[in-house]
């Protein structure tokens, strides 16, 4: 495995801090949403208990009655759905008017039912507080006396119900209503209603629990679709610097022969002043070599990067093999045969790819003759060499891979297939016949006139 650039180590950590922005963006998000939704069903909890509260206390006040003779007629209370099903509910008289109507009221502790409990006939007058003289449910439900007396004081205030919430003597936090229950044009008393939230704040607290699950879920999520986008929106860049690095490595591969042959020769014609006029003809050779050398790199990189396309134009195959093989500066153990053969092709690439198997043929052919043949839209280039193992006929034209027992190198042959791929053709190895390795270049021949 190649171990990473910076470039690309970099692109990998900015790619992981696109993915925790990602997710943390997206968390925030949910966070304030989820902070406003439970807010509003707090609230709206909250009001559902205050409505239904006083819904059903302004509707018991509405049943019960003073009669003619100052009686409080509360045989409703007893009767009516909406006493059933009310969480705490007692009648409340202040200290005043329970005196007048001890003893006086239609329904005594012995005619309201198995549910009334506790002290509900206790006299106002004999403790100076407002009281609850009928209980209909049990008393820990019902508010201590401080909350008794400041609930009687706001409904004699108000004169009309009022909503209070308050612990009761149990402990828990009730949400109460008081609606006025008038003798004659004075409030006689109040029917008290209160609602327990318990089952509201368990049902609160499932929702906080499902959407604290949901959120948590969301963000991984989103960073996960993050942690895609990014890798998506990086691939051009990961693409983009592995194909300089592939650029670097070729152009290094192609210029380094032609590159070590030219300062050979200008040492030669240094050191023998006889022989430098050949020596720089031979320079000025490789300099032009060079120069195409460079055409064609460009010309490539240009192609792979995507902005630049191929320009096929009409040639001899033949005749550039034979130009490509005469340029290398040991072509004197290769012999070329050939016969006319016209293709659609790019010189410069066609004739990378031309030199490129023959040098391969000379550096891993064990120093054998080789033999180039040229027919119509095929180039075989064949040595007398160990030849290339079957396993590894394909993996030599990867870049950057070396064939086994050191047949192929990965950045020549790799061309090679780029360009016959590129012409639409292909590029095959395999073992010639008596030994040796046969690598073949195979165009389509032209078809116009």
């Amino acid at each position: 495995m190649r171990s990473r650039t910076p470039a690309v180590a970099r692109l990998h950590r900015a790619r992981w801090a696109m993915t925790v922005l990602f997710a943390a963006t997206t968390a925030v998000c949910l966070l304030v949403l989820a902070t406003i939704a439970v807010r509003t069903d707090g609230q709206s909890r909250a009001n559902d208990l205050d409505h239904d509260a006083v819904h059903r206390a302004d509707g018991l006040a509405r049943a019960v009655f003073y009669d003619a003779g100052g009686g409080l007629y509360l045989d409703p209370l007893q009767d009516d759905d909406l006493a059933r099903g009310a969480d705490a509910l007692g009648v409340l008289q202040g200290p005043a008017e329970g005196a007048a109507q001890t003893g006086a009221a239609q329904t005594g502790p012995e005619q309201t039912g198995p549910e009334q409990t506790g002290p509900e006939q206790t006299g106002p007058e004999q403790t100076g507080h407002a009281q609850v003289s009928h209980a209909y449910t049990s008393p820990a439900t019902l508010p201590d006396q401080a909350n008794l007396d400041e609930i009687w004081q706001l409904v004699q205030h108000d004169q009309q119900t009022v909503q209070f919430t308050a612990q009761a003597v149990g402990g828990r936090e009730f949400h109460w209503a008081a609606a006025p229950v008038w003798n004659g044009d004075r409030i006689g008393a109040a029917v008290l209603v209160g609602d327990d939230p318990a089952q509201s704040e368990a049902a609160h607290s499932r929702l906080l629990h499902w959407l604290a699950l949901g959120c948590a879920a969301l963000v991984l999520a989103a960073a996960a679709v993050g942690h895609l986008l990014s890798g998506r929106a990086m691939r051009p860049a990961l693409r983009g610097l592995e194909q300089q690095e592939q650029f670097l490595a070729e152009a290094a591969h192609e210029l380094r022969t032609p590159l070590a042959t030219l300062r050979l020769v200008v040492e030669t014609g240094s050191a023998s002043p006889t022989r430098a006029p050949a020596a720089l003809d031979e320079a000025v050779r490789l300099v032009d070599r060079l120069g195409r050398l460079v055409t064609g790199l460009l010309a490539r990189a240009r192609l792979e990067a995507g902005t630049q396309e191929i320009e096929l134009t009409r040639l001899r195959l033949d005749q550039l093999v034979e130009a490509t093989v005469e340029e290398l500066p040991d072509h004197t153990g290769v012999t070329v045969t050939t016969e006319p053969a016209i293709v659609d092709g790019d010189p410069e690439l066609l004739g990378q790819a031309v030199r490129n198997l023959v040098e391969n043929a000379l550096r891993y052919g064990g120093g054998t003759p080789v033999e180039v043949t040229v027919t119509a839209g095929r180039v075989a280039v064949r040595d007398h060499g160990p030849g290339v193992p079957t396993e590894d006929r394909e993996r030599v034209f990867e870049r950057r891979v070396t064939g086994a027992a050191g047949t192929g190198t990965g950045t020549g042959l790799a061309i090679v297939r780029w360009v016959a791929e590129l012409h639409g053709g292909t590029a095959r190895l395999s073992q010639a016949p008596g030994g040796g390795a046969l690598a073949e270049l195979l165009l389509p021949q032209h078809t116009g006139s």
